[in-house]
């Protein structure tokens, strides 16, 4: 394994490359460096570097998607087969049914979809009808979102797509730095299930909730689509790229940023505010006593 100010270097350049914010970048370097020359990342073992590192990136610039990790797998540093980590994440959303924990009709005639990874539009596209089809008869609808901790942009606005007649909803935009380009989301005009439309939506959220389920979270509610219950999320709002800087370290650098077509803003650092405060584990609970109140 590379010495710990090589795999900190490495870091820095991609850091330095691709950060959104290119003058928060030029902090960042000038801070870590410091550190670095000060001997701070000397001794560490690869876990207690990347734990170490991360605390010291957050302490200058408070980007959760700003880390350095850990992989027990083993990572390719050949930069021919770098792809910004899809791969990885496709191969992890096959594994777990595209992100769809659960889906369940519970009593009233209420539909519940767990969701922990919001998977690609693509990959992810029949897995997200089936769920959404095996609901469309239910008179209110609960999108678990509590243990969701991300995943793709276009999966986000295929799941808010659902809750929209048509693909006239401009949801929002996103600026990648790396192509100086912003790309913007729409509603999805051709869907594999019913869409969900006059019937009420809650969604559930934890401080856990995570960037991409933040994105349908934060959409959905700036929308007037849905009532969002539970706890302020986590505050992730960025687009992120992970490269490998060592066979089992990963830099994840935010090369993007997401702008609400309604608000104008996101939810980087400050999280979703929920409408209906309450903590998480009541969150399910307090939903369906709305949604059903005779039952």
């Amino acid at each position: 394994m590379p010495k710990n100010e090589e795999i900190v270097e490495r870091a820095l350049d991609r850091i330095t490359a691709g950060y959104v914010f290119p003058d928060k970048a030029v902090v960042i370097e000038a801070a870590i460096r410091g550190r670095l020359a000060a001997g701070a990342y000397a001794g560490l073992d690869g876990p207690a570097l990347c734990g170490v590192v991360t605390a010291d990136l957050q302490e200058v610039c408070p980007d959760k998607h700003l880390r350095l990790l850990w992989t027990d797998e083993p990572q390719s540093l050949d930069p021919v087969d770098e792809d910004g980590g899809e791969a990885a994440f496709l191969a992890l959303l096959r594994a777990e049914n595209q992100g769809i924990q659960r889906v369940e009709r519970l009593e009233g005639n209420v539909g519940l979809i767990e969701i922990r990874w919001i998977a690609s539009a693509v990959e992810g596209a029949s897995a997200i009808g089936a769920a959404m089809q095996l609901v469309a008869h239910s008179s209110a609808l609960v999108l678990d979102l509590r243990g969701c901790r991300g995943g793709a942009p276009e999966g986000a606005a295929m799941w808010c797509s659902y809750f929209f007649p048509d693909d006239q909803v401009h949801l929002n935009d996103i600026y990648d730095r790396t192509s100086d380009t912003t790309r913007q989301y729409w509603t999805v005009a051709h869907l594999p299930a019913p869409r969900y439309l006059d019937r009420p939506v809650h969604v559930l959220t934890s401080e856990g909730t995570f960037s991409g389920g933040e994105d349908v979270a934060y959409t959905l509610q700036a929308q007037g689509r849905a009532v969002l219950v539970g706890a302020t999320t986590r505050g992730g709002a960025h687009p992120t790229a992970r490269h490998a800087v060592a066979e089992h370290v990963l830099v994840t650098v935010p090369t993007a940023r997401s702008i609400n077509t309604v608000t104008g803003g996101n939810w980087e650092g400050v999280g979703v505010v929920p409408d209906v405060p309450v903590p998480a584990e009541q969150a399910l609970e307090t939903a369906l006593k709305a949604l059903r109140p005779g039952v």
